[in-house]
């Protein structure tokens, strides 16, 4: 994958397609055949009387009734319609999450407790895993005649992708048995004491000449554009391979690591794939076989949904 230094150039066709309003259009460009949301999985455990045992009762339980406490207590993979079972409710393409666990407008949904006892968590904003991006970039470059020359667009609001001045969004935090040095304890206090100085330039996942370069600029959204072939995405290690994988975290021992794509697209521009980072679903504007191929596919959680179809926090008129 290559920086696109120009991306007016390449991806100036989806802004051309886009909306001013908050339907889906907004994110997602007018004009094709049919159109797919993809639902990000969400995950369920259960935790018998909500209550975890005490040591003294762990310790007197037979070890096949810790097996099975330990299995309840893990998180499994779960979908919007396992949901809907849970909770009595219809799952539809329009379902929103809150409505469709039955919580209120001003009730907390991260988790959701079901009538059985189960916790659901709710989905992923903005990313899946990459095993359901690699299920869906599977279908994705079986409906493309350029499967291995295509765009993807990453949000630059991610923390630590590209530099800043003054701070990049994140930072890391390292314990040690250690009494801190008095310098690290002035240069922490300085950044209070002249809160007016000229703040320094702070690089980023991504070089310095790419964080002070162009932007796809859409509406409400910047991102930093690449060339890329969709095919990589049918690999979950593409994260390996990816520009922006995240070598400072795994100097600090963390596993390898890459923001998800937020926009993804072939060069023949047969469909685009679209993560807004506000979203709890993935919409694919494609032909009608393609859609088809998405929504039928066991490993994906996917319903048609029409042109110009909202998906707002409150546009679930089945299950109010």
């Amino acid at each position: 994958m290559e920086w696109i230094a120009d991306p007016t150039a390449a991806g100036g066709w989806i802004r051309d397609r886009l909306d001013a309003d908050w339907s889906m259009h907004h994110f997602v460009p007018h004009g094709s055949p049919a159109y797919a949301r993809i639902f990000h999985p969400t995950e369920v455990r259960s935790l018998p009387d909500r209550r975890v045992p005490t040591t003294n009762e762990w310790s007197r339980m037979p070890d096949a009734e810790q097996q099975r406490l330990v299995e309840m207590l893990v998180a499994t993979p779960a979908s919007w319609a396992d949901a809907a079972a849970a909770f009595g409710t219809t799952m539809h393409a329009f379902a929103q999450w809150q409505r469709l666990v039955r919580t209120s407008s001003d009730g907390d949904w991260h988790p959701s407790i079901a009538p059985d006892g189960r916790e659901f968590s709710s989905p992923n904003m903005g990313s899946i895993s990459p095993e359901l991006l690699a299920a869906i970039a599977g279908r994705l470059i079986e409906h493309t005649t350029t499967p291995d020359a295509g765009f993807v667009a990453v949000w630059e609001g991610w923390g630590g992708l590209v530099g800043a001045y003054g701070s990049t969004g994140r930072g890391f935090i390292e314990f040690t048995d250690e009494t801190p040095k008095p310098m690290r304890w002035r240069s922490l206090r300085g950044s209070f004491e002249m809160p007016f100085r000229q703040a320094k330039w702070q690089p980023g996942i991504l070089s310095d000449d790419i964080s002070k370069g162009p932007r796809f600029e859409l509406p409400d959204r910047d991102h930093v554009l690449f060339s890329a072939a969709p095919t990589m995405f049918a690999d979950p290690e593409w994260i390996l391979d990816a520009p922006w994988r995240d070598r400072e975290a795994e100097s600090h021992g963390f596993s390898p690591s890459a923001q998800h794509p937020s926009i993804l697209w072939p060069a023949d521009r047969a469909w685009v794939m679209a993560s807004e980072i506000d979203f709890d679903s993935t919409i694919v504007a494609g032909s009608e076989e393609l859609i088809r191929a998405i929504c039928t596919d066991p490993a994906i959680e996917a319903l048609l949904v029409p042109e110009g179809a909202s998906l707002h926090w409150d546009a679930d008129e089945i299950n109010r």
